[in-house]
């Protein structure tokens, strides 16, 4: 039996039953009917580009920055192009299938990549097998090359600019690994196989001064300042000055190694500084999540278990000493050998219990982590399959444990071979050998949860929807600092509906909160600014709490202002027209009702679920009805905490940028704790290292002249450099909106006061 939610009586802001301290009395809340558990559904596959066959292809790919296009590959050399998704048809955008070699089952032509620059430099880059002859030999060798697109057609590739990067003698066709991805820092990265045969006959898995096996590299295609010439190898292309056609980045993890996790005296002039992690028996597929720029991978195992990695900078991940978890064909880990262990494993008989879900296969294929925004439930989650007996898997990985926490079966899918995103909704796309690409949906049955009201009305929050009056059993509050909604007017409640439930108080920390808490948030905008007459109401969002966490989901208000309906599950634009005070047009802005899936990427475990409800935003006065009133000492009257809070007044809290005696410091990071902390702490999902808490000391936080996941070709580019507005990374993703705009949803105007916040900030610091 699903628990359901309610609320309470408030008018205006003022709470209805008045003590003489000014907040009503604590009253359970009977009349909400929003469920902890929203319904959920099983899954299915369709046929993405319907009407479009292929020949075995391989991986589905699409280009930076253009949402409307998509890629397919054939392993026999062919990418076709399909310019628009919606209305799907294919023509050919490169064929290089007469010095592809594709005759046994995983050669040919497996991956492409895209270069984040593609609209000025042309560029794009493909992984293939061929027959060729070098030093190392003549047959078969992987390739990895680089192409130009015609710069009169996008559409098509010029065949004839080929420039091969590396050419790698391989006696053995399977084991190519093959995948190509730029990373979040704009480098290259390639997986590679151990060569092929069977338990590493050809000894490559434990070394990294040999050839380019058994590892993902990591290339530097735009021969960036400060990066590096590779050491000599015949697989290495020279140009007619004897420099290769790529360069190895600076902080690649193996430069300048005399020894490698056991193996010792090694001259550096001979080791592959082109990896980034080693000891990879056959990685079929890897891809970046987008929100937190981990890399996941799948490794192929042997007999026994496949498995998910992690990869990280110098990891080495076992092969051939181990399969999995386990050691392979009685080999033992040496003293002083530090692996890195997977994420998952799943053997390749018997089927395996993983969190309640089964898990059996023979041939992992590398996925990809869905952040879309039509199917919330697995938000986040590494969706994956296996080739062999055809399963569609996902995964939930806590980074900050480092454990996955949910696992299950979506879906059944035919030779499932790589996975890709669609770039016009960020759906999932699974490419079939068999020639098909399927996108990943929900069915119409629902299996579990109970349904979301459709209407505002219908969920029995309020007793009057024209008046804004709640029912019972909530309390307003406001925070210190809200967060930047793009000039909305913000109203806020809360509920823990059961007497005998408490939140759980930290002076420092996040607050706990017992499951079937709920928290609304109402939005309206001025259409006039600066006139509060003419205040439209937009929205108005859920928050509520469970045993898994959060789930979230917003109503959009009717024309009349009558009533508020349901937002679909991948959520809603909408273009207002503001007004200035003369009657004049003085913006055209694009209002975001968020998706569900949307919600959780910001509601997040370490940024406590409930943003802002935490003891430096509520520590600041509230008027309710009576006066005002200190908002936690309040509540702690009227028994909302487990435990005393003591003298609010010896408690930290966040300071406004109007705050008369705050400095630009205290400003600039309560600023930043507000907008970032859900993703920028410890364990968060954010691809930067630093700390947007303000408990954080500044010189380990992390933020001043800090180091950045991706300088930009700049050197000089910091999270924030002291004195320089130019060179703040802080302050130029705030500054911008877009792909690159800081925080990454819920806003499409600037934040003109955050930004001089910041500017002041890092002004500050140079004087």
């Amino acid at each position: 039996m699903l628990r359901c939610v309610q609320l309470s009586s408030v008018i205006g802001g003022l709470v209805l039953i008045q003590f003489a301290s000014g907040i009503g009395a604590r009253v359970a809340n009977t009349s909400l009917t929003v469920p902890e558990v929203p319904e959920t559904f099983g899954y299915q596959l369709e046929n993405a580009l319907p009407g479009l066959s292929f020949s075995q292809p391989v991986a589905v790919v699409a280009r930076p920055g253009d949402d409307g296009s998509l890629f397919v590959v054939e392993r026999s050399g062919i990418i076709y192009i399909v310019p628009d998704v919606s209305s799907p048809t294919k023509s050919v955008f490169l064929d290089i299938s007469s010095i592809v070699d594709s005759n046994q089952g995983e050669e040919g032509l497996l991956a492409l990549a895209f270069h984040p620059d593609w609209t000025v430099n042309g560029y794009f880059f493909v992984h293939y097998t061929t027959n060729a002859t070098t030093t190392a030999g003549s047959g078969r060798h992987g390739r990895i090359s680089r192409f130009e697109i015609d710069p009169g057609n996008s559409n098509i590739a010029l065949s004839a600019s080929e420039q091969p990067l590396i050419s790698q003698y391989d006696q053995d066709w399977n084991h190519n690994g093959g995948e190509l991805k730029f990373g979040p820092d704009g480098y290259l990265y390639a997986s590679l196989g151990d060569e092929g045969g069977s338990g590493d006959n050809r000894n490559n898995s434990r070394f990294i001064n040999k050839d380019f096996f058994s590892a993902i590299a990591r290339l530097d295609v735009d021969k960036l300042p400060g990066s590096l010439e590779p050491n000599p190898h015949p697989s290495v292309h020279l140009d007619g000055g004897g420099l290769a056609y790529y360069s190895v980045p600076p902080d690649n993890p193996f430069i300048e190694a005399t020894s490698f996790n056991g193996q010792t005296i090694i001259d550096p002039a001979t080791v592959r500084t082109e990896f980034w992690a080693a000891g990879l028996r056959n990685p079929w597929r890897f891809s970046f999540d987008s929100a937190t720029g981990l890399l996941y991978c799948a490794d192929v195992g042997q007999n026994a278990y496949e498995e998910v990695n992690i990869i990280e900078k110098g990891g080495d991940y076992g092969w051939r000493l181990r399969e999995g978890f386990h050691p392979y064909n009685g080999y033992t880990v040496p003293a002083g050998v530090l692996l890195e262990d997977p994420i998952l494993e799943y053997p390749q008989s018997s089927g395996f219990s993983i969190l309640g879900g089964i898990a059996e296969g023979k041939s992992v294929t590398g996925g990809v982590v869905y952040r879309g925004n039509r199917i919330s439930q697995v938000e986040g989650f590494y969706v994956f399959a296996d080739y062999v007996r055809n399963r569609l898997f996902a995964l939930s990985y806590d980074p900050s444990s480092e454990t996955v926490d949910d696992f299950q079966q979506l879906a059944t899918v035919s030779n499932p071979v790589s996975f890709g995103i669609d770039p016009s909704n960020d759906d999932v796309l699974i490419v079939s050998l068999s020639g098909t690409i399927y996108r990943l949906l929900y069915s119409g049955t629902p299996i579990s949860g109970e349904p979301l009201p459709t209407s505002l009305s219908a969920t029995g929050a309020f007793g009057d929807l024209t008046s804004l009056t709640p029912e019972a059993g909530i309390e307003p509050y406001s925070i210190n600092v809200p967060f930047w909604s793009d000039h909305a007017i913000k109203s806020r409640w809360f509920s823990v509906p059961d007497l005998t439930d408490a939140i759980g108080f930290e002076p420092s920390e996040n607050w706990s909160f017992p499951d079937g808490t709920v928290w609304i948030k109402h939005f309206e905008m001025e259409m006039v600014e600066g006139d509060p007459s003419s205040s439209r109401r937009l929205e108005t969002r859920f928050i509520v709490k469970n045993a898994e966490g959060v789930h979230g989901f917003t109503y959009k208000w009717n024309a009349s202002e009558t009533d508020a309906f349901l937002v679909d599950e991948e959520g809603e634009d909408e273009l207002l027209t503001i007004l200035d005070s003369e009657g004049g047009i003085s913006r055209t802005q694009t209002w975001r009702y968020p998706s569900r899936s949307e919600c959780l990427q910001c509601h997040t475990s370490v940024g406590g679920y409930a943003l802002g409800f935490n003891t430096r935003q509520l520590n600041g006065d509230y008027d309710y009805g009576a006066g005002a009133l200190n908002q936690i000492g309040a509540l702690d009257s009227v028994g909302y905490f487990d435990t005393s809070p003591g003298d609010p007044g010896l408690l930290d809290e966040l300071y406004s940028g109007s705050h008369a005696s705050a400095t630009a410091e205290d400003k600039a990071r309560s600023y930043l704790e507000a907008n970032c902390v859900q993703c920028h702490q410890p364990g968060g999902p954010s691809q930067g290292s630093w700390d947007a808490r303000t408990l954080t000391d500044l010189s380990t936080a992390g933020i001043v002249d800090g180091e950045l996941v991706n300088n930009q070709g700049d050197p000089d580019n910091r999270v924030i450099a002291p004195g320089d507005l130019t060179h703040s990374m802080i302050l130029e993703r705030i500054s911008t909106r877009g792909s690159q705009q800081m925080p990454p949803l819920g806003s499409n105007e600037l934040d003109q006061e955050g930004i001089t916040i910041i500017s002041n900030w890092i002004s500050s610091l140079g004087v």
